[in-house]
């Protein structure tokens, strides 16, 4: 079983590279790193950190140095993070990673993008009301998809083993804002209704598909009004997939297909490279339909996926896993990403009977989270479940 833990770029900087890869492989034993290469904003508190315990991480940045001529006439392009100053961290990691024997992935997050998002608003979803939602890039425009397949040239510079794929999808409305207020109660449907993205690019691919597009976009916008407008409505059930005589079902399918393109394209361009590329669906099956994730569709592409086995038991972590196996992705075509912090693992021994279990499944990949925000007991933890 290949074995990895995430990390930030701000980690091999801060700490020095002996320190930050004498951690991974003396204490967490583990045979790789996966490095954050675009990340979103956030404020983190960290454990071990030599100097300081809480962090801002800048909106939309890239930690690894782009190279301008491959940008040149695209509006959307990376933008360093003032935290590497000078350095490009990506091309340390690359060489001390060859040197130690480790392999190299690329934790990118591609669609949520704080930054991107309110610099070019025409490239953000819009709801039904044309408002965007500037936290996030469409996966159905253009300019975002060549930005994706661009990114995916610039990490494949590095040697990078994987691209591990986080936000290759739409999202829901309460998803990356800081100070995000709802003072009266939306209810579950009119707060997923405004998620849904209808720029005029997911209405002209729903369109293509025989979906009447302006028709949905105008029957949600009257169930959210409806909705808005009356506290009992709004916390009345609702079928979503019968809204507007089930074509609300076929947007959301043709948002699917959209996800599933742009995700076998770049799968298809990793590998060109001598890369794969894994898709992280964070909840699980069946929780991503309205984000567009079509498990089976991205399976039959060819595309791998990672998700989250945060659960405090090894039993939990084995239901999720055969989940995913009746959505069509077998266990050998997972990766897992747990977390050895005391919130998931009461010890060790937690730890090992999960890992335990995964190889068990047939489970290839195990990643762990994260290395700056866990104590450095929580590495040792890592170590002595992966010998254990």
């Amino acid at each position: 079983m290949q074995s990895s833990v995430l990390a930030f770029a701000t980690d091999l900087i801060d700490e020095g590279a002996d320190t930050f890869f004498g951690n991974l492989t003396e204490r967490a034993g583990v045979g790789g790193v996966t490095l954050a290469s675009v990340y979103h904003e956030a404020r983190d508190v960290f454990p071990h950190h030599p100097t300081r315990v809480v962090r801002y991480l800048e909106p939309g940045a890239a930690y690894f140095r782009p190279d301008p001529a491959r940008w040149a006439g695209q509006r959307l392009t990376p933008l360093a993070a003032g935290a590497i100053g000078d350095r490009d961290p990506f091309a340390e990691a690359a060489e001390q990673t060859r040197r130690r024997g480790l392999k190299l992935h690329a934790w990118t997050v591609f669609c949520h993008n704080d930054r991107l998002g309110f610099q070019h608003p025409d490239c953000a979803p819009a709801n039904a009301f044309g408002d965007r939602l500037l936290t996030e890039l469409c996966p159905a425009n253009p300019e975002v998809r060549a930005y994706a397949h661009t990114l995916v040239d610039e990490l494949a510079r590095y040697g990078v083993d994987a691209i591990r794929a986080e936000s290759l999808h739409f999202h829901g409305l309460r998803h990356g804002y800081h100070h995000e207020r709802y003072f009266e109660r939306l209810g579950a449907v009119a707060e997923a209704l405004l998620g849904l993205c209808f720029c005029p690019h997911c209405r002209a691919a729903a369109q293509r598909r025989g979906v009447p597009a302006e028709e949905v976009r105008q029957v949600v916008a009257a169930e959210v009004r409806r909705r808005l407008a009356d506290e009992r409505a709004a916390e009345e059930p609702g079928a979503l997939d019968a809204l507007a005589d089930g074509a609300l079902a076929a947007y959301v399918d043709a948002s699917a297909a959209t996800v599933t393109s742009l995700a076998a394209e770049l799968a298809e361009r990793a590998g060109r490279h001598g890369m794969r590329l894994s898709f992280m669906d964070a909840d699980g099956p069946g929780a991503g339909w309205l984000a567009g994730i079509d498990l089976p569709a991205l399976t039959r592409a060819g595309v791998g996926i990672e998700t989250l086995g945060y659960a405090t038991t090894p039993e939990a972590v084995r239901e999720k896993v055969a989940a995913f196996a009746l959505h069509g992705v077998r266990p050998a075509e997972l990766a897992v990403i747990l977390r050895p912090m005391a919130q998931d693992c009461d010890g060790p021994a937690n730890l090992a009977a999960k890992i335990t279990m995964l190889r068990e499944l047939g489970v290839p990949e195990v990643e762990f989270y994260n290395y700056g925000l866990m104590r450095l007991s929580s590495m040792d933890r890592i170590g002595a479940a992966l010998r254990g």
